[in-house]
């Protein structure tokens, strides 16, 4: 298994509303990303209906955290993922999936349903998890879009580029 480190990261951005409005802001890690470091980074951040973590590393996979309250809803775009990148495994330890192999397909695993409620369907986000062609910014890009912080989403990648 690698060690994952910051700087193995393309990114890492919270997403919330305030009185209708999306705000987007780059999260910063500090050491190697994990589950517990980026929940707690979320907690900080308002938002009316909760606060979205979205994370893509090295152009592998993605993680989406819902944080709502006291709860943490999750999303790993590649469970094969876990075999390699800590971050990953974490996910996939706290969903209670068991470990991929490694000739096992990549699949999404988690809450599909977790911004369903702000305008994208379980049915939509698996479907863009399963498009083997787009690399993860990509596939989060498309779920900022969707829930129309687009345009927010582009600046704060620019701003952590």
């Amino acid at each position: 298994m690698s060690d994952a480190t910051v700087t193995d990261l393309d990114f890492a951005v919270a997403a919330y509303t305030e009185d209708g409005n999306w705000t987007v802001t780059p999260l910063v890690l500090r050491g190697e990303p994990d589950l517990s470091t980026l929940v707690s980074a979320l907690r900080r951040y308002p938002g009316e209906a909760g606060v979205l973590g979205l994370v893509s590393v090295d152009e592998d996979f993605f993680v989406l955290v819902r944080v709502l309250g006291g709860r943490a809803r999750l999303l790993i775009s590649d469970v094969t993922a876990a075999t390699e990148w800590p971050l990953a495994r974490q996910v996939v330890d706290e969903l209670d999936i068991p470990l991929a192999d490694d000739d096992d397909e990549q699949v999404p695993a988690g809450d599909l349903a977790i911004v369903a409620d702000l305008g994208m369907a379980a049915m939509d986000l698996g479907a863009l998890c399963d498009d083997v062609d787009l690399y993860p910014y990509e596939m989060l890009e498309e779920i900022a879009e969707t829930l129309g912080f687009g345009n927010q989403f582009h600046d704060a990648i620019e701003a952590v580029g």
